[in-house]
């Protein structure tokens, strides 16, 4: 839910809202009680170098630029022993990145960050956990889905 009317937000048009978005988010997650302890206290984050590569992360997401290299899976996966990586998480993770969008930017490149967030967070829980991408079944994809799966096709074969 918006906390501004949606008529007063922007859309993500740069670094600066990325950053603006990033920093928002890991707020939320930090003081959150699904995740904040797996950040904080499993994974040991270093918020100082962390943050400048979900800068860079989000900004290659969303414009096909910035500096991010990385594999997020192969990062995930080291936690997996230490900390449940279930459905549970990843929906909260989801949830509280799109209140983080939502209350800060309303735009095309708003709706597409969290559309890639929805796919990165299916695709991540898959894999650690075996189980069937749950963003790829046919039967659980939403139209909007189905459209935008079917331009990444398009996209991928020009």
């Amino acid at each position: 839910m918006n906390i501004s009317s949606p008529h007063l937000l922007t859309d993500l048009e740069g670094p600066p809202e990325i950053e603006k978005l990033v920093n928002s988010f890991y707020v939320k997650v930090r003081a959150d009680e699904t995740l904040g302890f797996i950040f904080d206290g499993i994974a040991s984050v270093d918020w100082d170098a962390h943050l400048p590569k979900m800068y860079a992360f989000w900004e290659k997401v969303l414009f096909r630029t910035g500096s991010y290299t990385g594999n997020p899976l192969a990062i995930h996966a080291r936690l997996l022993p230490l900390t449940e990586m279930g459905k549970p998480q990843f929906d909260r993770w989801l949830e509280l990145f799109k209140q983080s969008v939502d209350e800060l930017f309303c735009g095309p490149n708003a709706e597409h960050i969290k559309n890639c967030a929805a796919d990165m967070a299916n695709v991540i829980y898959s894999r650690l956990n075996n189980v069937p991408n749950p963003g790829t079944d046919p039967a659980s994809l939403t139209a909007e889905q189905r459209a935008r799966y079917a331009a990444y096709g398009r996209t991928a074969a020009v």
